[in-house]
């Protein structure tokens, strides 16, 4: 097997490969297998010299930084190199020196964290010390005790006897060598020289980002302004300070595993980001934005930053009232009575839109200027990842003054799976202006319209509509017979 010296393999990490055969003679020359006990270093985040995370919408990110170890040492080290994410996959891990001459042997992930629980389970078979306080006298008397079992609480032999809910609280003589504050990676290697520069890459879990659009419409509803803001969010455990940051957009496919459940914890808001805003590229088949500046990701941390701006983008409002294609199959009467119009925008992701740009799914909302100027808001809905070119179909409501009535006025059945059927749409208008509203017919089967009162436009194999004028405070009716096969 040959690995060349510029690139490791993910594998590299756990079989313990030398970058080079001279620097393996060099090693082993320095510290035959087994000599000695190995050295124990520590490398924190102050080590870091350049950090970047690439931050997925499915909920994870694939963190990578370069520490510069000044004083790491020759021969087999234990070396724990903290300030990791605690929702690290440690089996994601890559580790190579930058200068060569450093070989990895083993790795051990240690999150074993110090907590009260974990504190008394490691004491369990022990003695400790129980304090209690007595009001009256102001003063604490201490005994010594034997922890026993901390299953529903610590139980405890005290002179002799054995006895739980003890009033007072419990001290340790010393810290069990095998807990931590943070979790940590511990790799033992070996090294050839004392200064070494390391690249790491690892895969954790909770961290995300989402966007967000403010879409502000003008007064007459044709043309509309969008914001498009990143949201960020890092429940890692771990902090990144002036890293470079890069999201990708996609859904990228990971195979899925049983896993415990991360602990969810409370996000706090920061500022928006400053004007140097996002470059999009295309990567793979997703689509990757880098942050133009570098920026800091705290930990427990919501952090906003612009994605996009555009301006003058035309839009359509569109007022729809749809069908069932199963009322077709059966005899119902009135069906619906004043039933709500849905209110829908629909705008084209084009260059010549002043868009052309790959949205990233998330929350489009909408807002319009009141006539004191103030800018309410009037909508919501979701969008998928849109690429350039391709049209925008989003749900405000439903209408307020718009309303229809739906009835079947004829219904008999030429047959066990088909039907001939009359029906009346009517339409009401209770605004002071004209609208046009697009009545869309879902119907299954084999179909054909026998006779309407307005145009039918046939738009698939199951669905025709119909485009409805309706004057201001006015109504209008629809009609329309259909014969319809369904098996």
């Amino acid at each position: 097997m040959v690995l060349s010296r510029a690139k490791w393999s993910w594998a590299a990490l756990f079989l313990g490969l030398l970058p080079s055969a001279p620097v393996a003679a060099q090693v082993q020359k320095t510290a035959p297998a087994a000599a000695q006990a190995p050295k124990s270093k520590v490398s924190g985040d102050a080590d870091r010299k350049v950090v970047s995370i690439t931050v997925y919408n499915s909920g994870f990110g694939l963190v990578r930084e370069v520490r510069e170890l000044k004083d790491l040492g020759t021969g087999r080290i234990a070396l724990e190199f903290a300030d990791v994410a605690s929702t690290i996959e440690p089996e994601t891990v890559a580790v190579r020196s930058l200068g060569g001459g450093l070989r990895v042997l083993e790795q051990n992930y240690r999150f074993d964290l110090l907590t009260p629980e974990t504190l008394l389970n490691k004491y369990v078979g022990r003695n400790v010390r129980a304090y209690r306080y007595h009001p009256n006298t102001g003063k604490e008397d201490v005994v010594d005790a034997k922890l026993l079992s901390v299953a529903g609480g610590p139980v405890l032999e005290i002179n002799k006897e054995i006895t739980f809910g003890y009033p007072g609280r419990l001290a340790f003589t010393e810290l069990p060598p095998d807990l931590i504050a943070k979790p940590t990676l511990v790799w033992l290697v070996e090294s050839a020289q004392p200064k070494q520069s390391l690249e790491v890459s690892y895969i954790a879990q909770s961290m995300s980002w989402k966007a967000d659009y403010v879409f502000v419409v003008n007064e007459s509803d044709t043309k509309a302004d969008l914001v498009g803001w990143v949201t960020l969010q890092n429940q890692t455990g771990a902090s990144y300070r002036n890293a470079e940051l890069k999201l990708v957009a996609g859904d990228v496919n990971r195979v899925r595993e049983e896993e415990a459940d991360m602990p969810r914890r409370a996000m706090k808001a920061s500022a928006p980001g400053g004007a140097q805003a996002f470059r999009e590229e295309g990567l793979f088949e997703y689509h990757l934005y880098t942050l133009g500046r570098p920026t800091t990701v705290l930990d427990k941390e919501q952090k906003q930053v612009t994605l996009l701006e555009a301006q003058g983008i035309g839009i359509e409002k569109k007022l729809i009232f749809s069908g069932q294609s199963y009322w077709y199959q059966g005899r119902y009467g009135e069906l619906a009575k004043n039933q709500k119009v849905g209110v829908f925008l629909d705008f084209k992701n084009t260059e010549a839109n002043r868009l052309g740009m790959p949205l990233p799914k998330g929350t489009l909302r909408v807002y319009k200027a009141d006539k004191g100027g103030a800018k309410q808001f009037v909508g919501e809905d979701a969008i998928d990842h849109t690429p350039r070119d391709e049209k925008l179909h989003v749900k405000m409501g439903e209408a307020f003054d718009v309303v229809a009535d739906r009835k079947q006025m004829e219904w008999r059945a030429l047959g066990s799976c088909n039907s001939e059927s009359s029906w009346q749409i009517e339409i009401r208008n209770h605004k002071d202006e004209a609208v046009k509203v697009e009545v869309r017919e879902p119907v299954s089967g084999d179909w054909t319209i026998e006779q309407s009162s307005h145009p039918a436009t046939k738009e698939d194999a199951h669905t025709f509509t119909f485009d409805v004028p309706v004057p201001k405070r006015g109504a209008t009716k629809v009609t329309y017979r259909v014969r319809v096969r369904w098996c």
